[in-house]
């Protein structure tokens, strides 16, 4: 099968591209450098470089394949995000629908449900409503969960404070949170296997725990037992990340998502349509996170 992927060599893209070229399917990687694609090229796939804002370069690529892997990247150049997320939506189906393409799956997130309120996720929304009107497509929508490698972003934290935190905080097995493999690996699955109803909607994560767990797991990674999270307030988020050098509109959308985080609005569905349960846990990850943050 031929299969094209979006995201170029990304947390999730590169597994499930590697993963399909071990299996023996043609793949096409889409990305804005084909240096960033030398992994996937090596190992056989097909570099297509160029914009996912340029549907015509989108329909080129898409034609001829059986299915497409589609993400939206975040992109910090922007001043309506949630907008520009919706729009890169409206593309990959205007290019879906040219170039005949019958199968599609998005990556998405928990809270896409929600048109509002869950900051770029609510620009997942529009993406998902763009593409769910097409027809005669088997389209599979993946909403994971927060992801581990967000929780990177605590280290300088971690060394300047001695805290860990964000503006929201959820208690025991409250917060689902996921591995980009394990989500790689469901969409392969989407992918490779046929469609059935059931697939539409696919929650996905790989532990469900609180707030606190996660402080006092990571703490003992790197010889800190008594980190703490710290539950910030939105005001506090939002100054830190722009002290941090982030644009007002990407900090006021992911504390706005946060926020949501906090309140359970974004998980609400989520924990409606439990999945199973993907391999790597909490503490799997924590010695992925020692390793980062002693280097």
């Amino acid at each position: 099968m031929k299969y094209v992927i979006t995201g170029g060599a990304g947390n999730i893209s590169k597994p499930l591209a590697l993963s399909l070229l071990k299996s023996g399917h043609t793949v096409t990687a889409i990305g804005r450098n084909e240096a960033n694609l030398k992994v996937l090229t090596d190992a056989g796939a097909t570099a297509a470089i160029g914009s996912i804002e340029d549907t015509h370069f989108l329909t080129r690529t898409f034609t001829g394949a059986n299915a497409v892997y589609l993400m939206i990247p975040p992109i910090y150049e922007v001043t309506q995000w949630k907008a520009y997320i919706g729009k890169i939506g409206e593309h990959y189906a205007t290019a879906i629908k040219t170039a005949g393409i019958k199968k599609a799956v998005l990556l998405s997130s928990v809270g896409a449900h929600l048109a509002d309120g869950v900051g770029p996720v609510s620009g997942l929304h529009l993406a998902e409503k763009a593409l769910s009107v097409l027809k005669d497509v088997d389209l599979t929508i993946l909403r994971p969960a927060y992801f581990y490698p967000n929780l990177f972003a605590n280290i300088g934290m971690i060394k300047g404070m001695g805290i860990i935190g964000a503006n929201f905080s959820a208690g025991e097995g409250k917060f689902p949170i996921v591995d980009p493999t394990d989500i790689a690996a469901v969409a392969a699955e989407a992918l490779t296997t046929p469609y059935t109803a059931e697939q539409t909607i696919r929650y996905i994560a790989s532990d469900e725990v609180s707030t606190d767990q996660i402080a006092a797991t990571l703490g003992k990674a790197i010889g800190k037992s008594d980190l703490a999270w710290v539950t910030f307030t939105d005001e506090q988020a939002f100054n830190g990340m722009v002290q941090a050098g982030l644009p007002e509109e990407i900090a006021r959308n992911y504390a706005e998502m946060n926020h949501a985080l906090h309140t359970g609005a974004m998980t609400e569905e989520y924990f409606k349509n439990r999945p199973a349960l993907g391999k790597t846990k909490l503490s799997d990850f924590a010695q992925t996170f020692a390793q980062a943050y002693n280097s």
